[in-house]
Order: C-alpha cells, then structure tokens, then sequence
C-alpha cells in the first residue's frame, strides 16, 4: 500500500513518528459513467469560467470561500492557508483516552491504517497499541489531513492501529421528529418476542458477507457482453401476515430453523386497528379451540340404514307378470317341457326381477313418487 500521509503521535513525551494508509477501498462498489444514449458515447465534464465561458485547465484551477452574503466569493491561495495556525499539521496530539461506547458511530467519517515510520518507531508504537487493546480504550485527539484539520480517533485493531476520522459534533444533524411518538406503546409479548428473535439470530459472520447487487451488475454486464439476453433473477416471495406479533412469531420459527429472517423472505407487516379485526382473522386462519362450542353445526348426513325398503312399482309387476303369462302360452303352444329350458327361463326371470329392484333401489326417492304417480 501507499502512504497518503506522513506525521507523527504524541503520546505525552513521546512521540511515534507514522505513516497513514487507506484502510477502505471503495473503488470495488458499483459505480456508473454518464453516456449519450443515442450513440453511447461517454459524457465528459468540462470546467467553463462562468465569466468567459471558456474551458480552465486543472493547473489553473484555485480555491474561493463562498462569503456569509452568497453573493461573493473570496479567493484563498496556498501562501494564506500555510500562515494559518494549524498545531496538528504533522502531529496528531492526543487529548484524552476513553471508552468507544462514547463515541457516536455517527461521527465516523473514514478509516485510515498508521504504521511504524522507522525502525526507531517500532518500539513505542506496539507499546501505544497493547495499552489501548489491554485497556480497551480509544484515544482522542486532532490531526490534520489534505488541508483539513478534524478530531480522529485511535483504536487498536488486528495487530495495528486504526485512525478513524471524526465529524465535528455541530456536523451531527439532531434527530428530533425522525422517530414514533412518545405515545406509542409496546406490548410485553411484542418485546419479549423482539429480544427472543435477536438471540435466535446468533452472530455474525463477516466472511459471509458480500455485495449481491454488484455481483448481479457484473453478471448483467458479462451478458450483455456475450450478445444474450439478460434474465432477471426471481426475487423471493412477501408474505402478508395479520400485525406484528404474527411476523415476530414467524421470524423467531424462521431463525430456529436455521433459515434465517431475511427482509426478502421475511413477512410484510400489516398494521391493524383494534384487537377485534384480529380475533376475527384468527378464528378463520385456525380450528376453534378445544371446549368451545363449533360456531357452525353441520347438517346431519342420511345413512342409508334409515331409508324405507326399495318396493317394486305395480308398473314393474304387471310388466313381469306379463312376461310370464306370455312365456307360458308359448310353451303351452310348442309342447315343449324340456326341464332344462324352464330352469332356464325361471333363472333368467329371477335375475330380470332382481335387475330391476336393484335399480329401483338405487334411483332417489323423488324419482319412484313420479313413478308412481303415472303408473
């Protein structure tokens, strides 16, 4: 890595002669240029004088301060700002050391890695970072970078000290209105299930964690590149659940689990206006509860044990009877008394009768009254 600045500590009598890198690197996050769409070529900005409307170039390009009236600007050149007072030009002083639960993550601007300038700075600089890891304590002080002076912070992390540029305490916007009312109230099963899903989540694994959407882009690109058409991957299905205790208690199921409570995955929360709406919604999303009455009966089914033995229609019997009489004058008029040919003809006369009581039997009671009716 490159140093980007050289200056030392003081740490009371001692001083520990550093170099500064770049702990960050955000040149891998996406990032896109500006092109005509028309003929996708890329669109470059220009520096035009307001007065001339000419093109400046970068060597003559200086610094102004807009003034209090936002209608002048005052020029400051490189030989004002270097007869200004700035003690933390080289030398970062420190002020204080404290607890880092006191400094606000909100004022953490950047990071920065200080390394041992020397071989003679070896010594106290591993002295200063074991007191800081030992005691678990940052220091506090001030230093100047590019021109600009700020508080900083120091803190011992991976065998290294880490310099965390701090905002100016009037450059924290205050909060006031951004939250809920004070009047909002939260039910103790609400919270117990909140704590309860917390620690179902368990710790975090930075080595999991990666930017999806830079790998969705660079995916987009290499299909772009190979002339295919670029499908868009399915988002994961939303859920819409009653009111918060149904997502606490899915989330908290979720992360038992093993699967985890993505905000994909995880259910919408639909806000509800009074406890009735919600009685109502549970009594049709599950059975009744044990020892309460059902809220609807259901009707009594009919057996077939309780219906009225199927009786064959006078139409059916004076058709059998019919049949017979007919069959016997035939067989009175041929002289045929085979006894094979009446066991026969009783056989098939038998099962004929049975056919059609059975089918009577069948046929709905509605039915066999038109039946009767005409016969």
């Amino acid at each position: 890595m490159r140093s980007i600045w050289n200056g030392s500590i003081s740490f009371g009598l001692v001083t520990i002669p550093v170099k500064t890198y770049s702990a960050t690197d955000r040149t891998s996050s996406v990032s896109f240029v500006r092109i005509h769409e028309k003929d996708g070529a890329q669109i470059r900005y220009r520096k035009i004088c307001e007065l001339d409307g000419e093109e400046v170039p970068n060597e003559e390009v200086g610094k102004g301060y807009q003034a209090p009236d936002d209608e002048t600007i005052v020029q400051i050149t490189d030989e004002d700002l270097a007869r200004l007072p700035m003690p933390a030009a080289k030398t970062m002083a420190i002020l204080a050391f404290v607890d880092a639960d006191e400094i606000d993550p909100l004022q953490l601007d950047k990071a920065y890695y200080l390394g041992p300038n020397g071989s003679s700075a070896a010594r106290p600089y591993a002295v200063l970072r074991e007191a800081l890891e030992h005691q678990r304590k940052v220091a506090i002080g001030k230093v100047a970078i590019r021109g600009r002076e700020s508080l900083a912070m120091l803190r011992a992390h991976d065998g290294a000290i880490v310099m965390h540029s701090l905002l100016w305490p009037d450059q924290i916007r205050p909060a006031a209105g951004v939250g809920p009312r004070a009047d909002v109230k939260i039910r103790e099963n609400e919270f117990q299930l909140a704590e309860m899903l917390m620690d179902s989540l368990g710790e975090l694994d930075p080595a999991e964690l990666h930017d999806e959407y830079r790998e969705a882009v660079e995916e987009l690109v290499a299909q772009k590149l190979e002339g295919g058409t670029p499908v868009a991957p399915a988002g994961p299905p939303g859920g819409q659940v009653i009111d918060l205790m149904a997502a606490l208690e899915k989330s908290v199921e979720a992360a038992r689990q093993g699967g985890g409570a993505e905000p994909g995955g995880a259910a919408s929360v639909t806000p509800i206006r009074g406890r009735t709406a919600g009685k109502k919604a549970a009594k049709s999303a599950g059975p009744a509860p044990a020892g309460k009455k059902a809220a609807t009966k259901t009707a009594p089914k009919k057996t077939a044990a309780k219906r009225p033995a199927a009786k064959k229609s006078p139409a059916k019997k004076t058709a059998t009877a019919r049949t017979s009489d007919a069959r016997a004058s035939d067989t009175k008029s041929t002289g045929t008394k085979s006894t094979g040919t009446k066991g026969a003809r009783k056989t098939a006369a038998k099962s004929t009768a049975g056919s059609a009581a059975t089918s009577t039997a069948k046929k709905p009671p509605a039915k066999r009254a038109v039946k009767k009716a005409s016969a």
